[in-house]
């Protein structure tokens, strides 16, 4: 299964200032089977899972004497390591947290060797020991973008077709139903990568479900993982009664019960763990739009669109037989797909922040559902689930931001070109962001080379 996180590995392994490697993202994404793929461009290979493998956490456990570490580990695996030619992959290393710290001394010592860290938990191991400064980088991963989705489906001339969407000449009609098809079955499927590789085995949405149902089990195993004990039931809370806000403004009082300081850390575990995502409300005046942004005023979105119907415990045959319809009456999950997709194409390098913009007059409320950065200017993007032409709050927006000179609408019709308005189909998220971002670019066109 290709992923755009297989040019950016690419990238860093060819780096003339290349630095050990964090690969962060939540549990499943497909963090480890990027770094395998990664390997056969390497002609050795050293992968070491730091929870399973006992032995080797001994090693790491007594010290950061990194000639001790290599000797040992090599003599346990039976694997050489050389610098410039082996890639070590330290996998699960929430497990020994001080593999993070490990990671500099690995550079210092030896700066020709490839080393790549991961693990499910990433994030609170690094919260408990810190990353080495300037010694270390990261790449984040996500599920499958619909581009992705495309791919695993073998729609390469499609994908590509998207790529090069020109709003002056939109698809046929028969084009854009089979790709709002396509669409459809990832808004049932998801981009979690089991599930999707199950539906292009099986074409089966049992199974596919059968998998978010396990991943759900997964993700309310590690709890107890990275919660204290009277943590865990406001987790499994949020986990379950989260959802019914997803993608409207999220209120703590709705959950019932609680109290928002009991249930807000817990929002911040579930965070941290990368299994929601906040998209915070922003004035949008200007960049960055943090500097704008209510901390308190957020929505929520989930990992993943598939996931998120199996929390709802929707029904997902609706989206395989009549997609168009379906679109129209799940105007939220279309919601989060737009932003799990801006998430996607987001640069790895860094974390992506997701803004939204609200405002409330007398008798009346605006909102615009994202904002995002495009060169120096804040670029607001309204998401319609049916072929609504009303873009109130965009023209509100627009008007009350002068430097804001265009607007995207994302919709279910074809690609239309207004003076400040453009407007895509749902499935063509990716093109206007194509505009400033020349790395998801070239990482597309590495996608789409056989």
């Amino acid at each position: 299964m290709k992923r755009t996180i297989d040019y950016f590995l690419q990238q860093w392994k060819n780096g003339r200032n290349r630095k050990p490697l964090l690969v962060r993202g939540a549990r499943q994404v497909g963090k480890t089977h990027a770094v395998r793929q990664l390997s056969k461009s390497f002609e050795h290979f050293v992968e070491i899972n730091v929870e399973s493998n006992q032995a080797a956490r001994t090693i790491l456990e007594k010290d950061l004497n990194v000639d001790r570490i290599l000797l040992q580990l090599s003599e346990l695996l039976q694997e050489k390591i050389y610098p410039g030619s082996t890639l070590l992959f330290f996998d699960e290393v929430q497990s020994v947290p001080q593999v993070i710290t490990l990671l500099r001394y690995l550079y210092e010592k030896f700066p020709l060797l490839h080393v790549i860290a991961a693990g499910s938990l990433l994030d609170f191991a690094i919260e408990s020991v810190g990353v080495p400064v300037g010694r270390v980088t990261t790449l984040y991963m996500y599920p499958l973008s619909f581009m992705e989705f495309l791919v695993a489906l073998g729609h390469r001339q499609w994908a590509n077709a998207i790529l090069h969407y020109d709003l002056t000449a939109p698809f046929s009609d028969a084009l854009h139903e089979k790709l709002m098809h396509c669409l459809g079955m990832y808004l049932a499927i998801g981009g979690m990568p089991e599930a999707v590789n199950q539906w292009v085995i099986t074409q089966s949405s049992r199974d596919a479900k059968r998998v978010h149902a396990d991943l759900v089990y997964a993700y309310e195993q590690d709890f107890g993982k990275y919660s204290k004990k009277h943590q865990i039931k406001y987790l499994h809370l949020l986990f379950s009664k989260a959802i019914d806000q997803l993608a409207r403004k999220f209120m703590f009082s709705r959950v019932g019960g609680y109290q928002k300081r009991e249930l807000a850390p817990a929002l911040e575990l579930l965070e941290m763990a990368g299994l929601i995502y906040k998209v915070t409300r922003s004035a949008g005046q200007g960049i960055p739009m943090g500097a704008q942004a209510d901390i308190d005023d957020f929505k929520i979105i989930f990992l993943d669109v598939g996931l998120s119907q199996a929390l709802l415990k929707f029904d997902i045959a609706p989206w395989l037989i009549d997609p168009l319809a379906t679109f129209i009456n799940k105007g939220e999950l279309v919601e989060a797909f737009i932003g799990q997709e801006l998430l996607a194409y987001s640069d790895p390098i860094m974390k992506e922040s997701l803004f939204y913009w609200h405002k409330e007059s007398r008798g009346s409320s605006a909102e615009v559902d994202y904002l995002i950065q495009q060169h120096a200017q804040v670029v607001p993007i309204e998401v319609k689930a049916g072929v609504n032409k009303r873009i109130l709050s965009m023209h509100i927006f627009l008007d009350s931001h002068p430097n804001s000179k265009y607007g995207i609408r994302l919709w279910a019709g074809q690609g239309v070109r207004e003076e400040s308005i453009y407007t895509y189909p749902l499935y063509a998220a990716v093109r206007p962001l194509l505009d400033t971002h020349d790395e998801l670019k070239n990482a597309l066109l590495s996608l789409l080379d056989k």
